[in-house]
């Protein structure tokens, strides 16, 4: 289909409900259980005669395609998620996006943050990963950025806009990630209530935030600002279109050559792959000796820690 560069999302409608490892069954008295229809999914697609299969997405559903793959399915994984949390890709598609996005919306809460003097919390997604908020609070400039990697202490947030408000007037931008948590406490979510998705809903840590700051006793007014799915949407960036455009490319090789069980790379700025297995290994989380956490630091920007 031509023009389908502009587009953000899938083409083709996906569902993030329904894994076929742990597919929802209703029992006759009316509870729910799961069970694996992997091996019926594969036989599925082989009657319908495909040759091979592209499954297009982040962690979870990589850890699908090499069940599949192991049930005999020619399949071939795309690292596609703005959570960039897959190991064995740099970059997965649609995480620059999300973080220009982000940027962007940064950008226009300092104006209001410095011309009110307030604390203005946003938050971003990311799920456990802080990639999306290292990013954006680097990018946008922002005086604190709290990640899932780094509980954080309210105590050192607290030093931190107390310190910018020294003279009596200031401002502070904080970036939140969604899977943030204070060191004593969880993350702020809770379980949907949709039939066969397995996925905790992340989001409120920011009004949580917000909460613990006022009740501090904090002067300053605080203000929360939620991005949410804003970032998931719209037109994708040119970086993104162009690493989508090179990695479906290097799929569609992979399926000339009989090369399946594999997932696409971005590695040191060069298209490759690696066996599903090992791309899905070990979850794409920041440390806290990363080059963008040393260099945040040295900016001054705090984590809470």
């Amino acid at each position: 289909m031509a023009g389908i560069h502009v587009r953000g999302g899938t083409i083709i409608k996906t569902t993030n409900k329904g894994n076929p490892i742990a597919y929802p069954v209703q029992q006759p008295d009316g509870t729910w259980t799961t069970t694996d229809i992997s091996a019926r999914l594969v036989k599925r697609i082989q009657d319908l005669g495909f040759d091979a299969v592209v499954n297009i997405g982040g962690d979870g559903s990589q850890k699908i395609s090499q069940v599949l793959f192991e049930r005999g399915l020619n399949i071939i994984g795309v690292p596609k998620t703005i959570d960039n949390d897959l190991s064995a890709t740099d970059l997965t598609f649609g995480f620059s996006t999300a973080v220009q996005i982000a940027t962007e919306s940064l950008d226009r809460l300092v104006t209001t943050a410095e011309s009110h003097h307030r604390v203005m919390v946003m938050e971003v997604m990311g799920r456990d990963a802080g990639w999306i908020a290292l990013h954006t609070a680097l990018a946008g400039g922002a005086e604190i950025c709290i990640i899932p990697e780094i509980p954080y202490d309210i105590k050192k947030v607290l030093q931190k806009i107390n310190k910018r408000y020294a003279k009596g007037r200031g401002f502070v931008n904080i970036v939140i990630a969604e899977g943030a948590k204070p060191a004593l406490g969880n993350v702020v979510g809770e379980k949907s209530k949709d039939i066969g998705d397995e996925h905790i809903k992340l989001g409120g840590i920011a009004n949580y935030l917000k909460q613990q700051i006022e009740e501090s006793g904090c002067p300053a007014q605080v203000r929360t600002t939620i991005l949410g799915h804003v970032q998931r949407g719209g037109t994708p960036i040119a970086f993104d279109r162009i690493l989508a455009t090179t990695m479906g490319v290097k799929a569609f090789e992979l399926i000339q050559n009989g090369d399946f069980g594999k997932m696409v790379t971005y590695k040191n700025n060069t298209i490759s792959s690696v066996n599903i297995e090992e791309a899905i290994s070990s979850y794409n989380i920041l440390s806290k000796d990363h080059y963008l956490v040393r260099t945040a630091r040295s900016l001054s920007v705090c984590f809470g820690d």
